[in-house]
């Protein structure tokens, strides 16, 4: 096969999730988009039950904290009740919770640990209507926060929605917004406007009862909620002004292994519901997943594959081949410079390339364990 043929297909395909997809959300938008956005600031005349759904597994540390944010949130008295489900938790998680038992805060304990989403999931079924508020136990929410979430749910359209994540460092600061992380908030607003989110923000969100009566315990709760809402006719859309509160990793090292974590689980969820690649019956919602999940996952080896190829170009045809191969050269050199030099890691062009690498580094390293046998369920949150 043409070797400038191969670069040329390496090429877009690595680049497609990342540059053209974005393209086409905006193309389609422009015919089909539709904005989720509560209809007015007035008092609604009835507000939805909600329950709050607290994951925890040996949180004895922060469990207190959790509860006392969550008890002063903003809505109208009764109509929120707060569950906390212990994922068999073996230190005083259980007993601190059953302490607040007066407070109207109630415990469901999983019988064995097998992970988050069972631990959900037993919490789930003793919800009966409303709506159920997912959070972890290191999110800190806003005192409105539930208040404004509930004004989503007006759209009977809308069967879950996702807050949008901030970071806190170590000061107590709001850390600003990245190149990254804006990107990613923009690329979320537009997936919302069209056939709705492909994954929603684990840590902080929000679906109708109804959407979680089939839970996938093997499945990422952010992904069980975005398919379940297509499969019973609704959208997934993103709360610009919902926010969920967290600290920066105790131990910076450990994002890595977080991230690895995180992409296993994902590739678990697509190959146990392959059906959402079908567009004939998830429709665009189907296109969604495909370019935002299976194709950015595909990137890290078609940027290999495109640095293998180059020089071949480069010695059949030289020209544009050389400036591309000493380009890519640069790129990942200023990558693993950023990596020792953190004044150069500091500098935002450098931070771009730097974490771009890093982050298809981890999708490498998550895509041949997984391609390994590797799968992740039981989960060990993260020290902050």
């Amino acid at each position: 096969m043409n070797m400038t043929f191969l670069f040329w297909l390496f090429l877009l395909l690595s680049v497609f999730s990342y540059f053209i997809y974005p393209f086409t959300l905006l193309l389609l938008n422009k015919f089909k988009a539709r904005n989720h956005v509560p209809a007015s600031e007035s008092e609604p005349e009835e507000y939805p039950d909600i329950t709050l759904i607290v994951t925890a597994y040996n949180e004895e540390k922060r469990i207190e904290d959790k509860i006392e944010n969550s008890l002063e949130l903003e809505y109208p008295e009764g109509k929120l009740k707060l569950v906390v489900a212990s994922d068999s938790s073996t230190d005083n998680t259980d007993e601190i919770v059953k302490s607040y038992a007066d407070r109207n805060v109630r415990l469901v304990r999983a019988q064995e640990r097998l992970g988050k989403e069972n631990a959900q999931l037993a919490a789930i079924k003793t919800v009966d209507y409303g709506i159920i508020v997912f959070s972890d136990v290191a999110t800190r929410i806003e005192s409105d926060g539930i208040l404004k979430l509930a004004r989503y749910f007006d759209d009977p359209e809308v069967g879950a929605i996702s807050s949008e994540d901030r970071f806190v460092s170590k000061d107590g600061s709001v850390a600003g917004e990245g190149a990254y992380v804006k990107y990613e908030m923009w690329l979320r607003n537009q997936e919302s406007k069209l056939a709705g989110l492909v994954g929603l923000s684990g840590s902080f969100f929000a679906a109708r009862v109804e959407v979680c009566e089939q839970w996938d315990i093997h499945s990422p709760s952010d992904f069980n909620t975005a398919l379940n809402c297509v499969q019973a006719g609704y959208k997934a859309v993103t709360a610009p002004d919902v926010l969920g509160f967290y600290t920066d990793l105790a131990d910076p090292s450990k994002e890595y292994a977080r991230k690895i974590r995180t992409v296993i689980r994902g590739m678990t969820a697509l190959e146990r519901h392959t059906e959402v690649l079908n567009p004939g019956k998830f429709g665009l919602f189907s296109y969604q997943v495909f370019a935002h999940k299976l194709m950015r996952w595909t990137v890290p080896w078609t940027l290999a594959a495109l640095f293998i190829v180059t020089p071949f170009c480069m010695m059949e045809e030289g020209g544009f081949y050389v400036l591309a191969y000493l380009a890519q050269l640069a790129f990942y050199g200023i990558a693993i410079a950023a990596h020792w030099s953190e004044s150069l890691r500091n500098r935002s062009w450098a931070k771009i390339i730097y974490f771009f690498t890093q982050v298809n580094i981890a999708l490498l390293d998550a895509g041949i364990q997984f391609l390994s046998g590797k799968r992740m369920t039981v989960w060990q949150p993260s020290a902050r």
